[in-house]
């Protein structure tokens, strides 16, 4: 009769030739058997073998073109503007700034969701960007791999990625858990370019502002769901991929490469995360200098108004003035027309001016809201209360803040806010009564 140990090895598949260091045998076990062969990947991908963990690293030129800018331009720009990224994470964000990007075995996370790709990128000294990637041949490699990456990830100054908050950098940390590994992404600070893209470039900026005055939650998801990485792409960078891989064909070519060990289908899905990692470093780079160089930089209304908003997030109460009055003056509609951007502004800029207790711009901020055809109602409310503060409490003329006041009680207005007119109407009547009260004993003293 056979021992134990041998009818197990007659189970087991016997070690691939290929792929050294890809198994480990202990006393004659086949320990983590190594899947089928893998087909002359070094030279596929272009890759090398460090620790048991596949490699890749490419490097774009100081000279080399990505959409509008030079890759050198662009390293320029983040060096110069790399201060400003306080504004965008919390603590201390400082360079080197390491891009990251994830592709994985599905797109909705959760405990079945798997690593297989890890893409980091950096700008070098000269200007040249540098991408390496970590690729997971196999399952029982993934240890070996997290670890290659914290080392990687442990040199930056800050962590920069697009939904990595969300999405990248759970998953990677769920991974960690798992292997009993300590996770530094907590340590570092980290910077999600897809929140600021939003609001700066977020597809139909106008549009998503109107699903926003609406109150319609279901078009603002759609106008923000405009706003990828490969739609920033064309749109911000200026960039055209001319045969890239579909997001949802990435997982299935994968799982070829398990199936096979034939690399060629991932050719494809690590030039697709490269493009990306570089599609990202160029989006933060021109973040950055907007942030560095101000509104004089903006291309649009919609910039401007999105670098106010950053600004006064972070008590920079000055610039954000400057920021909304730039987005004011480069509203495309005439005064009194209707324009989301515009209206916008001109709300932000009344609050700054009110949180600078310069309260006279800030109700000329207001009035200017309320001349505008169409106004959301919910904002002209707030104009009419502003304004009938202002004129009580301030300017002390009682007429003109009931009249404002009364401005207030449209149609459709809700049960809370007609109740607070109403209280301050009935104040305004009892200030109005009294005043003339003391007018009349007054001219009775003088003409008895």
């Amino acid at each position: 009769m056979s021992s134990l140990g041998d009818r197990i090895r007659g189970i087991v598949r016997p070690p691939s030739p290929k792929g050294p260091g890809l198994h480990r045998d202990v006393g004659g076990i086949l320990l983590d058997p190594p899947g089928p062969p893998l087909h002359d990947i070094e030279r596929t991908l272009g890759g090398e073998w460090r620790d048991r963990c596949f490699v890749v690293e490419r490097r774009w030129d100081p000279d080399a073109r990505h959409g509008r800018e030079t890759v050198g331009a662009l390293s320029e720009r983040l060096e110069r503007s790399s201060g400003e990224a306080t504004l965008f994470a919390m603590g201390a964000p400082r360079p080197p700034f390491i891009f990251f990007d994830l592709e994985t075995t599905g797109l909705s996370g959760g405990a079945g969701t798997q690593v297989f790709l890890v893409g980091c990128g950096w700008f070098a000294a000269g200007g040249a960007f540098v991408t390496r990637q970590f690729l997971l041949t196999r399952e029982a490699d993934e240890r070996a791999l997290l670890e290659t990456v914290r080392t990687e990830l442990a040199r930056a100054g800050a962590l920069v990625s697009f939904n990595g908050k969300s999405f990248d950098a759970p998953l990677l940390e769920t991974r960690y858990l798992f292997h009993r590994l300590e996770w530094i992404g907590d340590r570092v600070p980290h910077v999600d370019v897809l929140h600021p893209a939003r609001r700066f470039w977020g597809t139909g900026v106008g549009r998503a502002l109107q699903a926003r005055h609406d109150r319609d939650p279901e078009r603002v998801a759609l106008q923000e769901s405009g706003c990828s990485l490969a739609a920033l792409e064309r749109k911000i960078v200026g960039a055209k991929r001319a045969a890239d891989v579909p997001s949802f064909e990435i997982p299935s070519r994968y799982f070829q490469f398990v199936r096979t060990g034939d690399a060629r289908p991932l050719v494809a899905v690590l030039e697709h995360n490269r493009q990306d990692l570089l599609t990202l470093a160029t989006l933060a780079s021109r973040l950055l200098h907007l942030s560095r160089v101000g509104p004089g930089e903006a291309c649009n209304a919609g910039e401007a108004l999105a670098l106010g908003r950053t600004y006064a997030r972070a008590g920079c109460e000055d610039r954000a003035r400057d920021a909304f009055v730039r987005a004011i003056a480069m509203s495309r509609a005439p005064a009194g027309a209707y324009d989301p951007i515009r209206i916008d502004s001109l709300r932000a800029l009344a609050l700054a001016w009110r949180r600078a207790r310069r309260f006279d711009q800030a109700a000329q901020c207001w009035r200017q809201v309320m001349e505008v055809r169409g106004c959301p109602p919910h904002i002209a409310r707030e104009a009419t209360e502003a304004l009938a503060i202002h004129h009580e409490h301030r300017v002390r003329d009682l007429a003109a803040a009931r009249g404002f006041a009364l401005r207030g009680l449209d149609a459709d207005v809700p049960p809370a806010w007609t109740k607070a007119v109403q209280h301050r109407l009935a104040r305004l009547d009892r200030k109005l009564a009294s005043m003339k009260s003391e007018v009349r004993s007054l001219w009775v003293e003088i003409w008895p």
